[in-house]
Formats: structure tokens, C-alpha cells, sequence
């Protein structure tokens, strides 16, 4: 039997919360590390509902990363800095970040090092609907994590897998990265523009089309990022989701909440504008977004 991790999740939304539940019932350690002010009143268990199965799961609680062997980073990205300060370096072997985008590789790699950040993704519809109550909408969770994290969380993934999830190692950075990517940024735009969920968008054609071109702008951006990415299997894959799977970018604008179109559409349009890659179809959706959202965030892409 492998030996247990332990691990700390930073970020206790529904990607962390889903992932928090998950470690904890394969039988590793979890350390959920909130703010201080919440500690004293914060559940002492995580409630997940899934498709994957409804439990609830006895979790450890800190204000600060204690020594663990994974941390798990599941903050947004306009929160990354303002976290930072919580975590110590020296007793944490090894970071998986979870964020939209790709631009908080470099950011994380030049606190903490190269070797002891793993990039990964995951896509999936999970939201924290209470303080330790996790809802996981999405009939999938699609975990993929780079190659350079297998020799650590073999047997996590290995777990994750019997529960339900995808998992996948991937040999290549910039194709992990950009994958998810070109398939979040487009319908992302598409759905807080629109204000509809997957479902409506593709239901009419003159917002799938403009979908469909962001999607082969973001895709002939990440190819020249070094990226192996296909358009059209952006599109079969898009074919797949629930009609009425709605974006995290959507639920924050409707919510109020400060969405990210820095993390989410920023790595796009600034290599698409530094390369000389036609990115018309995204910035035309942004800019349908930022006419929603008021103030438009600081660390937002260029809105026009």
C-alpha cells in the first residue's frame, strides 16, 4: 500500500473543496488553510455533493500551510498575491497549482522554484454553495497534471481515477497548459457576453460562430506558443457538455464577483498581439464582457 501524503489545500472554493473531499477519502491527510479570521467557525468537515458520491469528510484547519508534502493552490488568480503570504517554502515539497490560465507558472516558479512547482489543470463545474458545502455539477472532472509530478502523486491520481475522475499525465508543459486554455477562454467569453449557459450559445448560430472563431484564434495562438492543440476537437469536446453548464467567468459576473479575464483571456490576446495572430473574434467577446462588469478588474486584458 502506498504511503499516505499529506496535503494542504489553499483556496477552499470548489475545486479545492472537491479536491479537499477526495484526498481525504482515499485516506491522506488534508489541511484546509483559511483565512484567520475564519478559523474558529470554519466546519471542522468538508460536505460534497457529486456524481461521484455524496459524504462528508473530517478535515484538518489552519491558518497557515503547515508541513505537508503537496500543496494544492486553488485561489483565483486575482488572490494569488494576496495569499501568498501564508505560505512557507521551506515545508512544502511540492506546489500543484489549479488556476485558469498559464501566467501563475512564472509567477509561482520565482517565489518558490522551478522544480517544486507541477503545473496541472483540471476542468469541471464544481462551486462552494457554503462554507465547507461543495456542490460538483459536472457529470466529469478532467485532472492533468505534468509528468514531472508522477514519481509524487502517482497514487493520488490513481485514487482520484477509481472515484470518477479523468486523470492524465502529460509529458509536454506548453499542450497541458494551452489546452485547457483555448477550450476555457473562448466559452468563457461566450457565456458572460452572451449571459447564457453552454446550451445557449451553441443553440444559436451567430453566437457559436463567434465562438467558434475565438476558438481557432486561441488555438492558432497556443500552436505558435509551441503548443499541440486542434481546434476541432475543442469543438467535438464542446458537443459533449451539459446544455446548461454555465462558466466560473459567467457566475462571478452574475454574481457580482470580480471575474478574471486577465488569467483567463490574457495570455491569448497578449502573445496573439506580440506574435501579429488575427484575435479580432476574442477581443470583440471581451470587450461584450468588460460592458458587464463594472469596475473593470486591474489586472483585466485590454478590453477593446
Amino acid at each position: 500500500m502506498p504511503n499516505q501524503l499529506k496535503h494542504a489545500i489553499l483556496g477552499v472554493g470548489g475545486v479545492g473543496g472537491l479536491i479537499g473531499a477526495c484526498l481525504t477519502r482515499a485516506g491522506d491527510s488534508v489541511t484546509l488553510v483559511v483565512r484567520r479570521e475564519s478559523l474558529a467557525t470554519y466546519p471542522e468537515q468538508l460536505k460534497l455533493e457529486s456524481p461521484f458520491g455524496n459524504f462528508s469528510a473530517l478535515v484538518a484547519r489552519s491558518a497557515e500551510v503547515p508541513p505537508v508534502d503537496v500543496l494544492w493552490v486553488t485561489v483565483k488568480a486575482t488572490q494569488l498575491d494576496a495569499l501568498s503570504a501564508l505560505t512557507h517554502p521551506e515545508s512544502v515539497k511540492a506546489i500543484v497549482p489549479l488556476l485558469n490560465g498559464i501566467d501563475h507558472l512564472d509567477w509561482l516558479r520565482s517565489k518558490y522554484g522551478f522544480d517544486r512547482v507541477i503545473p496541472a489543470t483540471i476542468a469541471v463545474e464544481s462551486e462552494r454553495v457554503a462554507p465547507g458545502h461543495i456542490i460538483h455539477r459536472s457529470p466529469f472532472a478532467r485532472l492533468n497534471v505534468s509528468s514531472a509530478g508522477r514519481s509524487l502523486l502517482a497514487s493520488t491520481l490513481d485514487q482520484f481515477q477509481k472515484m470518477g475522475f479523468d486523470c492524465r499525465f502529460i509529458d509536454d508543459e506548453p499542450t497541458l497548459m494551452w489546452s485547457k486554455a483555448v477550450f476555457l477562454a473562448p466559452i468563457a467569453l461566450a457565456t458572460t457576453a452572451f449571459d447564457q449557459p453552454i446550451g445557449g450559445v451553441m443553440s444559436n448560430p451567430d453566437w457559436k460562430a463567434e465562438w467558434e472563431t475565438c476558438v481557432r484564434e486561441a488555438c492558432a495562438v497556443a500552436t505558435a506558443e509551441g503548443a499541440k492543440v486542434d481546434p476541432n476537437a475543442v469543438f467535438a469536446g464542446m458537443s459533449k457538455m451539459p446544455y446548461g453548464m454555465r462558466s466560473s467567468m459567467q457566475k462571478d459576473v452574475e454574481q457580482g464577483n470580480p471575474p478574471e479575464p486577465g488569467a483567463i483571456a490574457g495570455p491569448i490576446i497578449r502573445a496573439g498581439d506580440r506574435r501579429g495572430i488575427d484575435i479580432t473574434a476574442t477581443k470583440r467577446l471581451l470587450s461584450a464582457v468588460a460592458a458587464r462588469v463594472l469596475p473593470w478588474p486591474a489586472d483585466g486584458a485590454d478590453r477593446d
